[in-house]
């Protein structure tokens, strides 16, 4: 990996956190996180007790990724057009109201579904999680770009990345600890008020957000242009569709539960130390590239760390030890750490201001469904394989989508950050 932290004259890491409107939107995104983090690990084992059955676990994500994808470009289309900080209250909010559902569910007072359908009122609050969910990342990309100025975004996103995955880490760890010691419900609950507090953290954020425009481009002129934005530009493109389909064969996270109950034969807190172990590795990496951004060949150190995460997804799948699996799911992390950093900061250096809500909504569904549409190819290709070999399958799969990558994006292979700039 090579870092050039003389080619810019930005300001230091303590600056940037001097910088109140960025510390109150990093608030924002790591509460937010939080919430959603414990509600992932708690209703992935919540879903497995009912059920048993690897298959339901995809089928979570499933359910979130078909709403997300039903309103991702409209709320890109909002972001651009309206208050931002309301908006992203106003999910925080809807997150807020599911995870108290879930709670209900969780303590008996509503029904976990119907005859034959023992999970639905579990899938229904998941569904309008993934409606909630497409506000949130276009609110604080959109933010992001207002509240720093243009040459301290790569170092911005280091940061941005070390507090994203802090959230990673103490989410799911949270989330394992409360399930096992105090209960679903009480984890529930805690997520709740999170949420509660991240639609707080956002109305606060001190920014000066852009006028509103004083007439609104017609809805779908809007998104296209946006979409037409993202497929001209193939470094932004290349880098979306490398994550995209590395994700979407190579996350094994969905399986967590099945791998620990079948395989390495723990419980629930068990859990919660997988789920958080990739987010330490990003985490690791994060605080080293915010002290020392990526500026030189950053296209091929994108590929060479997308194709190690392939490689530790593989070697996670082979483990039959805890300790050992939670090392290759770091080592994973620290792969996909490099990659996040790196795309976030392409994104914000290539895309102009007046369109980061669609751009960066159509990167959520590069990018953020690809993880719920990967929680049901595992789920799936469990069904098929059995559980060991779909990881293995999956692996092999992210280290192809690189080779492809690299053949049909030569403008991304060839990157280096200074020419965005």
């Amino acid at each position: 990996m090579t870092a050039d932290a003389d080619a810019l004259p930005v300001p230091g890491v303590s600056e940037l956190l001097r910088n109140r409107g960025f510390t109150g939107l990093l608030t924002y995104r790591l509460l937010a996180m939080l919430s959603y983090q414990i509600v992932a690990v708690t209703v992935g084992w919540h879903v497995y007790e009912l059920t048993r059955d690897p298959f339901a676990l995809g089928l979570i994500g499933l359910a979130e990724v078909i709403p997300y994808f039903c309103f991702a470009l409209f709320a890109g289309y909002a972001v651009d057009h309206l208050p931002r900080r309301k908006l992203g209250m106003a999910a925080c909010l809807g997150l807020l109201v599911t995870t108290l559902t879930l709670a209900a569910v969780a303590g008996g007072v509503l029904p976990a579904g119907i005859a034959g359908f023992g999970t639905l009122t579990i899938y229904a609050a998941i569904a309008v999680n993934g409606v909630v969910r497409a506000f949130l990342a276009p609110v604080y990309m959109s933010l992001f770009a207002r509240v720093l100025k243009r040459e301290q975004f790569a170092r911005g996103a280091g940061v941005s990345s070390v507090v994203m995955q802090t959230g990673l880490v103490m989410g799911p760890a949270m989330g394992g600890l409360l399930v096992a010691w105090g209960g679903k419900t009480s984890a529930y609950l805690v997520a709740a008020g999170f949420a509660l507090a991240a639609a707080i953290a956002v109305i606060a954020v001190r920014v000066t957000e852009p006028p509103m425009p004083a007439e609104r481009a017609p809805v779908f002129k809007s998104i296209g242009e946006g979409l037409q934005f993202v497929f001209r530009t193939q470094v932004v493109l290349g880098a979306q569709a490398l994550d995209m389909f590395s994700v979407l064969f190579g996350g094994a996270v969905a399986l967590l539960p099945a791998f620990i109950n079948e395989i390495l034969h723990y419980g629930p807190e068990a859990l919660g130390l997988l789920r958080a172990s990739p987010a330490v590795g990003a985490v690791l990496v994060g605080i080293v590239l915010a002290r020392r951004p990526l500026q030189r060949h950053a296209g091929r150190v994108l590929l060479v760390a997308v194709a190690g995460f392939g490689l530790c997804i593989i070697g996670f799948a082979l483990s039959r030890h805890l300790w050992l699996s939670a090392l290759m799911l770091m080592l994973s992390g620290m792969c996909d750490g490099v990659s996040v950093v790196l795309r976030s900061t392409i994104l914000q250096l290539a895309t102009p201001d007046h369109m980061r809500g669609r751009v960066s909504s159509i990167n959520g569904i590069f990018i953020g469904s690809s993880n719920e549409l990967g929680a049901f190819e595992s789920g799936v290709a469990a069904r098929l394989l059995g559980l060991v070999p779909s990881v293995i399958f999956g692996g092999c799969m992210t280290l192809t989508v690189v080779g492809i990558t690299a053949k049909l994006a030569p403008k991304l292979r060839r990157l280096d950050l200074r020419d965005l700039h």
